[in-house]
C-alpha cells in the first residue's frame, strides 16, 4: 500500500481528503503544518506528498525547499494543493520543483489521477536512477534519449524535461503566424486549433485532449504556425523546443516513424472533417460534433459536457444560429438535454445513427 503524507492546516479539509484517499486504498499520514510535515517526511519517507501552501509555522514553498535539500526526500513526488490560482503562484511552485499543482476546490478524480500519474513517473525515474547507479555513473540527458523507443517514451521525456505552461479558459497558446518554437504535450485540459476563412469566419481544424501532442508545424524548418491554438478550458501543457526535439529524433528513428504516423492520422482527420463540412447535412454535422466533444472531454455519454455554442458551430462548420436551431430539434426528439451551456446526451444510439 502506497504511503501519502498530507500536509494541511485546515482540519475539515484534511480529514475529508484523508478519507477520500483511504477509500482509494492509500495509507495516509497527516501533518497539521509545514514544520511538522518536514519532520514527518524525513521520518517515514512517504511515496508521495500532498501539501497546502498557506500554512502556519512553515508554508508549502518552505516545505518543498527543505525536502529538496535533503538527500533522502529530494526524489519524493510533491503535489501542491492550494486556493492560490494566479499564474505567478503556480509558476513559483513548479520552479521550486513541484510535480503538480491542484487548485481548491478539486474533484476526487482530479486528485487521484494526479497522484497515480506522479507515482508512476516516480517509479520510472527510480528505475533509471538505480540502473545508472549500478553502472557507477549518472547518464547525461542526451544519453537518456537513447532509451526513447516509442511515442509513450517521448511523452515521458516531455514530462521530465519540458517547460510547464498553464492557461485559463479561452487563453491563446499561439496565433497563426507566430514563430513555432515549441511542440506541446497536454497534461490536462482541451485545446482547439483554428483558422479564419476569407470571410473572417472561424474554422476549427483540430481538437486535442489530455496526452495529445500538438503544435508540430515543422521539426526541421523555422516555419510559422499555420493555425491558432486556444484553450477551451483550464489547461496545463509541457513544451519542448524544436531544437531539443530534433536532437531526440536524430537519435531515435523509431520514434520519428511513430510521429510520422501521428501526422498522417491528423491529416486524415482534417480531410474527413473538410469532407463532412462540404457534403454532410446540418443534422449530421451537429450530431457528429456533439459526439466528438463528448469523446475529447473524456466524458461518458450520460455525463454533461460544457461547451460554447460558438465552439460547436466552429467545429461543425455551420453558422451558430443554424446549430442552435438543430440542437433545439434534437432536444424535442429526446436525443439531448440542454441547460444553459451544458449538454447531456440522452439517446446515444439514435445520435450515432444520424452520423
Amino acid at each position: 500500500m502506497k504511503k501519502i503524507l498530507l500536509i494541511e492546516d485546515d482540519t475539515v479539509l484534511r480529514e475529508n481528503t484523508t478519507e477520500l484517499l483511504e477509500l482509494s486504498n492509500y495509507l495516509v499520514i497527516n501533518a497539521p503544518n509545514g514544520k511538522v510535515g518536514v519532520e514527518v517526511a524525513k521520518e517515514i519517507l512517504p511515496d508521495i506528498i500532498v501539501c497546502d501552501i498557506m500554512m502556519p509555522e512553515l508554508d508549502g514553498y518552505g516545505v518543498l525547499e527543505a525536502l529538496t535539500k535533503n538527500e533522502s526526500t529530494q526524489h519524493i513526488p510533491f503535489i501542491f494543493l492550494s486556493a492560490k490560482t494566479e499564474r505567478k503562484d503556480v509558476r513559483k511552485g513548479m520552479d521550486l520543483g513541484a510535480d503538480d499543482y491542484i487548485t481548491k476546490p478539486f474533484s476526487e478524480d482530479e486528485l487521484i489521477s494526479a497522484i497515480e500519474s506522479r507515482l508512476a513517473k516516480a517509479s520510472i525515474l527510480k528505475d533509471i536512477r538505480e540502473k545508472n547507479q549500478k553502472k557507477g555513473k549518472l547518464k547525461e540527458t542526451e544519453e537518456d534519449t537513447e532509451e526513447i523507443r516509442s511515442l509513450n517514451d517521448l511523452k515521458n521525456y516531455f514530462d521530465d524535461y519540458g517547460e510547464t505552461f498553464q492557461y485559463s479558459k479561452e487563453a491563446i497558446i499561439y496565433k497563426e503566424g507566430n514563430n513555432s518554437n515549441y511542440i506541446y504535450l497536454i497534461i490536462s485540459g482541451l485545446i482547439k486549433c483554428h483558422k479564419l476563412d476569407e470571410q473572417g469566419k472561424e474554422l476549427t481544424t483540430a481538437l486535442y485532449k489530455e496526452d495529445d501532442l500538438f503544435g508540430y508545424t515543422s521539426f526541421t524548418q523555422n516555419l510559422a504556425y499555420q493555425e491558432s491554438a486556444t484553450a477551451i478550458k483550464k489547461t496545463v501543457l509541457v513544451g519542448l523546443s524544436k531544437k531539443a526535439l530534433t536532437s531526440v529524433l536524430d537519435k531515435n528513428h523509431k520514434v520519428t516513424l511513430e510521429l510520422i504516423e501521428l501526422l498522417t492520422e491528423d491529416l486524415a482527420g482534417v480531410k474527413n472533417q473538410l469532407l463532412q463540412m462540404a457534403y454532410s447535412s446540418v443534422s449530421k454535422k451537429t450530431a457528429n460534433t456533439i459526439l466528438k466533444f463528448a469523446e475529447k472531454l473524456n466524458h461518458k455519454p450520460e455525463n454533461q459536457i460544457k461547451i460554447s455554442r460558438n465552439d460547436l458551430a466552429s467545429v461543425a462548420g455551420i453558422a451558430t444560429e443554424t446549430l442552435i436551431r438543430t440542437m433545439s430539434s434534437f432536444k424535442k426528439l429526446g436525443l439531448i438535454e440542454i441547460e444553459g451551456r451544458t449538454i447531456r446526451i440522452l439517446d446515444l444510439e439514435r445520435l450515432k445513427e444520424i452520423c
